[in-house]
């Protein structure tokens, strides 16, 4: 009599992805809809969907906190840790929605909603990935749709920023699928759990973990490695770089600080990581001595994701788990700050994003004072200064870092946070000088009103955890 085959996973495996395949499997409902409709619809109505299955995967990811769970034999665990990461995942895609007015012709929307549902859910497969084939499912998942949206723009940047964010992608994965092959030989094992045990070549498995770092330092665009990511940025359509300066930083940290923190043997995970405090602390130089010089808003603002994600890494070391709770508060705090200057570049724009050039600033505090007291609040907070959530957030970092033993990091923070000053108060200006060539500036028309409902959201966020600082206390990660 045959056997008969009897698949290893229940219930609750399913259940733990269950999120992540709502946002998987959301964009078929996207391309159906986008074939069937016709053109005048298609892009309001897959927006809708695709806000929808958004939605509903963040309150089923919700729904599963304070219930860790090791899934596929430790392929991808949940967890508070878990959670939190798609949850900050889900709300980076969402507001990246609210800017896809500007997102290809109305015949690309539905594919590149798609293709921008799919890279999210890549990016929360990172967040709860146990296992290096899992990571490297979750990494390939969550960057081959961006090289396709990063060419969207009908323009030769465009090209161009696809063709170089290729690349590093390209040469990410190399770094890592090497380091992840000298882990594998040194434990003999790709779970995650297997790392903590005395390895049975010691050079070996640091070797492979340097390498498997360089890897996502190369995915957080911290420097020395982040070189073309303001080309990439500049070139690719706007909804599409405010994705990316959001949810691939999620997902790479995710397991950047799994692997940190659960993962490595306690007896040497220090004398591992000191390069990345060191890459740290010069991207904290590097990203915020680069945006001094930019005048385009997104180039600069790709120089201050360097110099942000520097600060959320320095919140790691010591690996303590107040560091960690502080880093998280900080990537929320970063999210809504820095989404939301986006969502203004987004109103200054029409067809061509004008509004990230520096001349659409000259007297918008005198032709939309509003909207340029929004954006100096969101400058403000990404320059650290109060009261918004970037001062609260790196006052915190500078506490856990000197808590940790690492008061050099908190010193270059300062250093830091007094150089981006320089180059966020320059739109400033720009906005509030009299005679700034306010008279050419045309009045503002925006494609959509939907940008706005990201301001106002972001807005209210960015002051509201100025105060009330919320880090869940549930997100140390698992690795079984």
């Amino acid at each position: 009599m045959p056997s008969t085959l009897t698949i290893p996973w229940g219930n609750a495996d399913w259940n733990a992805i269950l999120p992540l395949g709502v946002v998987a499997l959301t964009p078929l409902l996207v391309i159906l809809a986008d074939l069937l409709l016709p053109r005048s619809l298609r892009r309001s109505v897959v927006l809708a969907l695709a806000a929808l299955g958004l939605i509903y995967a963040g309150f089923l990811a919700a729904r599963g906190w304070g219930h860790p769970y090791s899934a596929f034999g430790g392929g991808f665990v949940t967890g508070g840790f878990t959670i939190v990461f798609q949850e900050i995942v889900i709300a980076g895609a969402l507001f990246s929605l609210l800017l896809a007015t500007h997102l290809g012709r109305d015949d690309q929307a539905g594919g590149a909603v798609a293709l921008l549902l799919w890279s999210a859910s890549g990016a929360m497969l990172m967040a709860g990935a146990a296992n290096l084939m899992t990571i490297f499912l979750g990494l390939e998942l969550l960057s081959l749709a961006l090289y396709c949206l990063c060419g969207l723009a009908a323009r030769p940047s465009a090209r161009e920023a696809a063709l170089k964010y290729l690349i590093l992608s390209s040469t990410a994965s190399g770094f890592m699928l090497y380091g992840m092959a000298l882990l594998f030989g040194a434990t003999g094992s790709v779970q995650l759990s297997a790392f903590a045990a005395p390895a049975a070549s010691p050079m070996l498995f640091t070797l492979g973990s340097g390498l498997f770092l360089i890897g996502f330092v190369f995915k957080l665009s911290l420097a020395p490695f982040h070189i073309w990511t303001p080309d990439v940025y500049e070139g690719a359509p706007l909804p599409v770089t405010a994705f990316m300066s959001v949810v691939t930083k999620a997902g790479a940290l995710a397991v950047l600080a799994r692997f940190a923190y659960a993962a490595l043997p306690q007896a040497n995970a220090q004398a591992i990581l000191v390069p990345l405090w060191i890459v740290a602390a010069l991207s904290m130089i590097v990203g915020n001595v680069g945006a001094l010089a930019q005048t385009d808003v997104k180039r600069l603002l790709a120089y201050s994701g360097t110099a942000q994600l520097g600060y959320v890494v320095a919140a790691l070391a010591g690996t303590t788990s107040l560091g960690l709770r502080y880093a998280i508060f900080y990537l929320v705090a970063y999210m809504f700050m820095n989404l939301g200057a986006f969502a203004v570049v987004a109103l200054l724009s029409r067809e061509h994003e004008e509004g990230s050039h520096l001349s659409a600033y000259a007297g918008l505090g005198y032709r939309q004072p509003v909207l340029a007291a929004l954006m100096t609040f969101f400058l403000l907070a990404l320059a650290g200064l109060p009261p918004t959530a970037g001062f609260t957030g790196k006052l915190l970092i500078l506490a856990s870092s000197v808590d940790a033993g690492y008061a050099w990091l908190a010193v270059i923070l300062i250093v830091g946070t007094a150089i981006s000053a320089y180059a966020y108060l320059k739109i400033v200006l720009a906005m509030y000088a009299r005679g700034a060539g306010a008279p050419l500036q045309r009045a503002l028309h925006p494609a959509s009103a939907l940008p706005w409902l990201g301001v106002a959201i972001c807005a209210i966020a960015t002051f509201v955890l100025t105060f009330y600082p919320l880090a869940p206390s549930d997100v140390l990660p698992l690795v079984k």
